[in-house]
This record gives C-alpha cells, structure tokens and sequence, in this order.
C-alpha cells in the first residue's frame, strides 16, 4: 500500500491530518507561506511560520520519493524483474535509503568479479553454499570446473562463488539497513595529516590526529574536517569498529557452522572490506553532512533574521560615512526617505591641518542638511572617525553611531547601485549604504546577498541550493512580517512581498515613478500584470500611509475591510475612531462577527491590530558607543569590561565587536554563570552585551571575551588556548579542538585558531 504523504507529515510533525490537507491545499492554489500564516489561521487552525514551512519542504521530499519510485518499477519492468511482491515493497518504501536498498540487486551494474563469476556458471554452486545446508563446498566446487570457461581448479570455483556470495551480501537489506545504523550509531570519525602537509596545513593541527563518535561530532567540526580534507591536508575516515560490523552481518547471514558456512564466512569478510565498508562510509558521510549542513544552515538563518529585524532608526536626516584612512572619508547626506542629497570626501585622519578642515566641512553639512543621525562604518579608520565626530561641535540631540558595515562593498560593486548610482564612486555607495542601514537595516540589507552579511558558519561548505532556500524564507519572513511601505520601498524589498517577485515589483515601482504615490490598496490593481491572485496574496502586507482608507497602513487584509467597517457601524463611529478610540475597541464582542470566512483568529488579529496600526514589531532604536580610549587591540588589558555588540553567533560561541577592528570570542562556555547549551538562547545578532577581557593575543590579534559575571576563570582547553605543541600522541588526550567558527571578516578571535577558514 502506497503510504499517505498527508498522514506522514501529520505524523512526523504531531498535528491533524486536515491541518496538513489544508495547507497542501493552499500551497497548490500558489499561496505563501507568510500569507498562510498570517490570513488563513482558520483553515489551518493557527498554523504558524515553522510547521507550514516543514509541511511545504516535507511535500517536496515526499514528492521527490515517490518520483523516484516511479522510475524504479519502470526500470524492473523494462528488464522484466518486476514481480507483485518487489512491487509491494517498492511502494511501501518509506525513505530513499530503503527504497535504493530494495532495487540494489536488479539495478543495472557495471561489470564486476561477480558478474565474471556468473559468466562462468558459478552462480548454482554459489547459491547452493549460501544456502550452509551442509555441503561439503570442495566436492560440490569440483563438478564446476571447465577450463573453457576459465574455472581450472576447485579453488577457483570456490573463489568465483565467493565473489557472487560477497554481492549477495552487499546488496542483502537487512544487512545494509544494520549496517547504517552501526555506522551512523557506533561509527568513528578519525583524521590524520597527510604526510608532509604538517606546515601547510597549521591551521588544522588539531585534527593531525582526531577522533570522536560520528554521532557526538558537532556540525562545525564536521565541516571543518571535511574542508581539511577537500584541501588535501586531512585524511578522514568514518567507520564502526570492524569486528562490530563483521558481527552484526554474521547475525543475519550465518545459518549454520559446517564448511559451506566458513565459505559464506569468507565471503562476508571480503564483502565487508571491499564492498559494504565503502558503501555504508559513503552513506554516514552523506548523512553527517546533511546533518551538519542542515544545524549550520539553521545557525546562519537565525543568525540572519536577527540582524534583519535589528531596531531601525526610522525616517532621519543621516550624514553616512564610509571611513578610510589615505584615501580618505567618504561622506553623503541623505534625506528623511534615504535619497541622496550630497556626497564629499574630508580627511581627518592623516594630519591637524586637514582634520581641523574635515571638521569644519562636517559641521557645515550637517547645519546646511538639517542633519539628525550620523552613521559611521565600523571598517578601517571606522572607531578613530567616530572619535573625530564626537569631538566636533555638533548639536547635542544629533545620534552618532558606528554601523556595521559587512556586505557594503557587495552592494556597491553590484548591478542594483549601478543602477541607481551609474556616476558614483564605489566608495559613496558604500556610504550611502551605511546610512540607510542605519535607517532602515531590513530594507537596505534586502539588496546584498545574504552570505555577503558575515553572519554564517560555514556557508560556503554547505549544500548551496538549501542554503539559498532557506535564506529567501527568512528573508521573505522577516519582509513579511514587518510590513512594505509601497510608496517608498525598492524594487529589491518589494521582491521579497508575498505574491510579488521580481517582475511585480519592478512594474510596481515603474507605475509609481509615472503616477505619483499610491494612495489606496486597491490601486494596486492597476499595476500591470498584478491580477487578482497576486493582490490577494500581498495586499495585506503592503502598507500606503496617509492614504484614502486609514486600513491601508495596517496589516489587516482588504479582504477584511466589510467587517471592520460593519464594527464602526455598530458604534455608530467611523473606522478611523476605532484606531484612535481604545474605549470604542474595548466595546466590540469579536464573537458577533464570526462567518463561515472568519473566525475568532482573524477576529482577534484584527482587533489587534487597530490598537497599532500598521506599527513596526521591531525593537526602539538605541544609540551606542564603544569605550572611549580604547580604539586598537593594544588599548586591551586582562579584566577590562567593556560594551559591546553581539555580531556573530555560532554553535561554539558568540563574536563580540568591542571597537578595537578585530571581533573577540566569547566562547560558549563563557556565556553565562550556568551551563549554556545553545548560544543563541543566551544573545542575539546585533544585541548590546557587556562583555570582559580574558586574554589578548598581540601577535595573532586575536581576543578572548566572558559574559560571565565577576571575574570570569580562564578556561585550559582546546577550544581556549591552542598549546605550542600538539604532537600527534598527545592529541588525544586534549579536549575537543576548536573548530573554524565564522568570525567577522575584520577579525581572527584569539579563541579560534581556525578563523582564516571561514573566510574562503
């Protein structure tokens, strides 16, 4: 019986059968996942984000599966092994591991030494000592040998047959599934060094001699030995313990204990070693990285959500600085809705006479634009500018901050600044960027690539086509979520709407340059190519401010426009009363409203959403500044405690940006007085932290940082400080190595001696 992908998913993932139906359903009729999670709560019975995105990929896999399936029983036709009992099996395959198990013996092969044996006619006398029903194999080899068919001996006949036993058991499915299980429960990880890449290969040395359990290995170590190993400085194995392994298919394949079972004996073993010992490390290789590509993924999606939805400064007057030290600062000036008014060049760093002009200048543009924010890139020269902000003669209430500016570069070297700044220098764009990132972070981020951010772990060893997907979910949750000016937002963050994409939104912004500003929803429709379909699905997150209908600038959907309205009407107020008015909200019994089309989610979404209109879930914006005096690694001393923001996390610990160019390390296990598991359940990407110097590594520039209250004790391991010696014999007995992490591209933390990795 064919198994139900609806009852699967319900299954794996603890929900109604329906829920699951429904949201196939919906998904099928192009809806998105943020449109199904916030306008249709009652057909999913409130569904959130998570369960609706596993449902979707789950339909893909399950999908893919039973394609797969298809192509199998066609090929066992077409060479006619196709029985009604293989085909039962076929069907009831529940993963793809069971199901290319299943079709191992009839698949098409290349020419083996069983296929040889065959051609000899050993495949009866193979059969018959597999079988270990006794026989005496030398006396039954004997009536097998026929020099014209290369079988000169007894021993060749027995050696042909072994060869065929040996497939037998390599292709046996109860073999192979004990045997993924064994690698993948009891398997080893090991690596060595290859031999005269010791030098080369520094960076790596506490894997010249590694072990661990495959299933305790940890995803960034994973990826690090299997990037030591693509650079051909690591050999790594993964494999049980080979008696474990020639036991557990002895337990299947062994009947008896006369001769004809130590001929099946001898089979097994050349079977294990030749055959099955590849197979089953390749599939533990394919599954840790999986594993490992999926936590890593998982770690930069969230990582990335976080900075997304970093607090905004909101609709200012920013002067942006990208700063440089010989070629000097970059200023621009941009108006409340980030356009570009002016751009300069000051140098304040190179000598008194052209700092004192580069100081004048500035009060001068920030006078003459009205300026209320000034962003400085936290890059080269980013803490000695914002030292030489701070000490000009500025308006007191003006908002002077560094901002991080990873990816910025990206952005002006591509085709989106080309196009919107084709006379530029790089360099401006790049300002122009810092500033609006200060404004509005989700909406200036939307246009650089998402592994260009200097948020992940590993994202170029991981699988490209899942990392990329997922990306576009967060991304696309976090547009979402907080909500699209369309009268001000870019092609690029229009995209990312639900229902939109990249020919929409285009034609949207092509309609507003030649029509003015849109001042209600339903305007929309009248963008070309935008039907009916598209306008249900991004409506309601598309937000017109000061338009005809005060509903426009809320997340409540058009859709539900004749309820709030019929609301009103009962309090015989308009609906513009009901945002203002908390005592005429209080007064509407949700319950009087529920159809067969809107139930009590909804109702309670809407109500919701009257009391903040169309108002930004993310955090106030707070301004932050570094310690004064202490701008360069060398200002650092033991014990320090300084402010800091987070700027990485990573499954082994947190990098904190402390104003001196190179990021330190807080390590997981200096995180917090108790026993932290998970470093992104103790900060987040963008938080303030206060933090304390540990150790400082001049030479290597490197930083080690504690969270911990009072004053934090030194941690003596491996992942702490890496020793001057790490002889092979003595690896061993060391605690787990430090593996590469994803530090700030400006930085190589003294906790990671594996940084310089993660950048390549």
């Amino acid at each position: 019986m064919n198994p139900n992908p609806i009852i699967i998913i319900a299954e794996e993932l603890k929900i109604k059968p329906g829920q699951v139906e429904a949201v196939k359903a919906l998904l099928d009729d192009s809806a998105t996942v943020p449109f199904i999670a916030r306008y249709r709560k009652e057909v999913t019975e409130s569904l959130d984000e998570v369960v609706i995105t596993a449902i979707r990929d789950r339909l893909v896999q399950l999908k893919d599966l039973e394609e797969r399936k298809e192509s199998i029983l066609k090929s066992l036709e077409q060479h006619g092994h196709l029985t009604d009992e293989l085909k039962e099996k076929v069907i009831a395959a529940d993963t793809m591991a069971v199901l290319e198990d299943i079709y191992l013996p009839y698949k098409p092969k290349r020419r083996t030494k069983a296929t040889v044996a065959r051609e000899k006619g050993l495949e009866p006398l193979a059969v018959a000592i597999f079988d270990q029903k006794g026989i005496d194999p030398e006396k039954e080899a004997g009536t097998f040998i026929d020099p014209e068919k290369g079988v000169e001996s007894i021993e060749d006949a027995l050696s042909g047959a072994r060869d065929i036993i040996a497939e037998m058991v390599n292709e046996h499915q109860d073999v192979r599934a004990e045997l993924r299980e064994l690698f993948i429960g009891k398997g080893m990880v090991k690596t060595t060094v290859i031999e005269g890449k010791e030098k080369e290969g520094a960076k790596y040395r506490d894997y010249f001699e590694w072990e661990e359990p495959l299933k305790d290995a940890p995803s960034h170590r994973i990826l690090a030995m299997r990037r030591g190993e693509k650079e051909e400085i690591l050999n790594m194995t993964i494999a049980p313990s080979s008696d474990d392994a020639l036991n557990a298919i002895k337990n299947i394949i062994i009947k008896g204990n006369g001769r004809d079972a130590e001929q099946v004996d001898m089979a097994i073993q050349d079977c294990y070693k030749r055959l099955l010992s590849r197979s089953m490390e390749t599939e533990a290789r394919v599954f840790s990285k999986e594993k490992a590509d999926q936590e890593a993924i998982k770690i930069f999606t969230e990582n990335l959500r976080q900075l997304l939805l970093s607090p905004p400064l909101g609709s200012k007057r920013v002067l942006g600085i990208d700063p440089g030290f010989r070629t000097g600062c970059k200023v621009v000036c941009l108006d409340r809705q980030g356009k570009l008014l002016h751009n300069d060049t000051i140098f304040p760093n190179l000598s008194d006479k052209q700092t004192k002009e580069a100081g004048l200048k500035i009060e001068s543009l920030v006078k003459q634009f009205e300026i209320e924010a000034i962003a400085v890139g936290n890059g080269t020269a980013g803490k000695e500018t914002e030292n030489f902000i701070r000490a000009l003669s500025l308006p007191k209430h003006i908002i002077i901050t560094l901002v991080n500016e990873s990816g910025a570069s990206i952005y002006s070297a591509s085709e989106i600044a080309r196009e919107e700044f084709p006379d530029l220098d790089l360099t401006v764009k790049g300002a122009v960027s810092i500033g609006r990132r200060m404004m509005d972070p989700l909406s200036e981020l939307v246009k650089i690539d998402p592994k260009s951010i200097g948020v992940g772990q590993y994202q170029h060893d991981v699988d490209q086509s899942a990392l990329k997907n997922s990306l576009d979910d967060v991304v696309a949750s976090c547009v979402n979520g907080v909500g699209v000016d369309v009268n001000r937002a870019s092609v690029q963050l229009l995209t990312y709407v639900s229902g939109l994409g990249p020919q929409l939104a285009k034609n949207i912004v092509i309609y507003r340059d030649e029509n003015g500003p849109f001042d209600s929803r339903t305007q929309l429709k009248k963008v070309p190519r935008l039907g009916p379909k598209a306008f249900e699905q991004s409506a309601g997150f598309l937000r017109i401010r000061d338009g005809k209908n005060a509903l426009d600038a809320s997340a409540v959907h058009p859709e539900s426009y004749p309820v709030v309205d019929r609301m009103a009407k009962d309090l015989s107020c308009e609906v513009a009363d009901l945002l203002k008015d908390d005592d005429l909200r209080k007064k509407i019994d949700i319950s009087a409203y529920v159809t067969d089309k809107i139930g009590l989610p909804t109702l309670q979404d809407i109500l919701s959403e009257l009391s903040k209109p169309g108002r930004d879930p993310r955090e106030t914006f707070e301004e932050f500044s570094f310690k004064e005096g202490v701008d360069k690694i060398s200002d650092l001393l033991e014990g320090m405690r300084l402010p800091g923001i987070v700027t990485n996390i990573t499954a082994f610990g947190v990098f904190v940006d402390i104003g001196v160019h190179q990021d330190g390390l807080v390590h997981i296990s200096q995180l917090a007085d108790h026993f932290v598991k998970d470093p992104a359940t103790v900060v987040k990407v963008a938080q303030k932290v206060m933090v304390t110097v540990t150790e400082v590594d001049l030479e290597r520039k490197r930083i080690s940082l504690s969270m911990k209250s009072g004053k934090p004790k030194q941690e003596k391991s491996q992942t702490q400080i890496r020793p001057k010696t790490a002889g092979p014999k003595k690896q061993k007995e060391k605690s787990k190595p430090q593996s590469p992490g994803n530090p700030s591209p400006k930085s190589e933390p003294f906790n990671n001696p594996f940084a310089a990795l993660l950048r390549k």
